[in-house]
């Protein structure tokens, strides 16, 4: 019966799975996720509010890091969704709902990916033009950039929603993940969505494989330029200015690179793993980029020690 209904109605329903295999287990498994999550929304947030009451932190590098902090809490919005499946037992979500949800995970990553060469872009000129360093990262051009960003994401993500709604899902559609991911969602229609498919690799080469290069060859020159200085306190400022950078690049693109090669090349796959690691996937870059730059920059570092000191002092008077 539901089957008939599901064809006829032409609104089909996706089903999650969750943790397979623990879900007797839900309500527990949902403690350390509901506190992950709570850490990474109190961690965004807190550096928001320092990059926007902190006149020394009104600097392009921290704009760029108010535009990643803003991306991140974008992306953890989609963790309530998560948490429902262990909570409520909520395992059903509607056709537009998920092609909802699939635009702004994707279109979000691809906006954190060029907000990232824009950091890169920030540090390459920091390090090989400092001299041209306020003439070339002006307010303007800090908001081309990340506008530009913003852009990008929504224009090569937006055909794809579309795309996945002219097709027809007559199957189970069980996904594989806790949120809808394109992957999972190309393979569960039931026409030819080899377009579809050729769409999103074009998507992945233009955004992320197009900005790793990037990186890479800003922190190539960054390197060369820094081997060349003769003044060694400037290298190691240097370079502990691009390793907040660095890591959050790592804790972007290692999470997704996983998941990429577990969708592509594992058919065997434990499902706790594949589940872990999507999940993983989505909370940690939110969950470790405050703590990467609470404990790396010595600018947030002090605005944290300052605005805290002060709230001390006040209370003491």
């Amino acid at each position: 019966m539901w089957s008939f209904n599901h064809t006829a109605s032409n609104s089909p329903t996706f089903s999650f799975v969750g943790i397979p295999g623990l879900e007797a287990a839900r309500i527990w498994i949902s403690i350390p996720f509901c506190l992950l999550y709570f850490l990474a929304l109190v961690g965004n947030a807190l550096l928001l509010i320092l990059v926007k009451a902190e006149q020394n932190l009104h600097e392009p590098q921290f704009y760029f890091l108010a535009v990643l902090v803003l991306t991140d809490l974008g992306l953890s919005f989609t963790m309530p969704s998560v948490l429902a499946i262990f909570w409520f037992n909520v395992h059903y979500i509607g056709l537009d709902a998920c092609l909802t949800q699939m635009f702004f995970i994707h279109a979000l990553s691809s906006v954190e990916s060029g907000v990232l060469v824009a950091m890169a872009f920030d540090h390459l000129v920091a390090a090989c033009a400092p001299l041209n360093y306020t003439r070339l990262l002006t307010h303007s051009t800090v908001t081309c950039l990340g506008g530009a960003a913003v852009t990008r994401g929504a224009i090569l993500v937006g055909p794809l929603p579309f795309l996945l709604r002219t097709f027809p899902f007559c199957g189970a559609n069980i996904l594989s993940h806790s949120y809808c991911y394109l992957p999972d969602m190309l393979k569960l229609a039931c026409g030819d969505a080899i377009f579809s498919g050729v769409y999103g690799l074009v998507f992945v080469l233009f955004t992320f494989a197009v900005d790793v290069v990037f990186i890479l060859a800003s922190y190539m020159k960054i390197l060369a330029t820094v081997i060349k200085l003769e003044n060694q306190d400037r290298n190691w400022k240097s370079l502990h200015t691009c390793a907040c950078h660095l890591c959050t690049v790592f804790v972007f693109y290692l999470p997704l690179i996983s998941l990429a090669v577990l969708h592509c090349y594992t058919q065997n796959t434990s499902p706790i793993l594949f589940t872990s690691m999507s999940n993983a996937c989505l909370l940690m870059t939110p969950l470790l980029n405050p703590l990467v730059y609470s404990l790396k920059s010595r600018q947030i570092q002090a605005a944290l020690r300052e605005r805290f000191w002060v709230q001390r002092v006040i209370a003491g008077e």
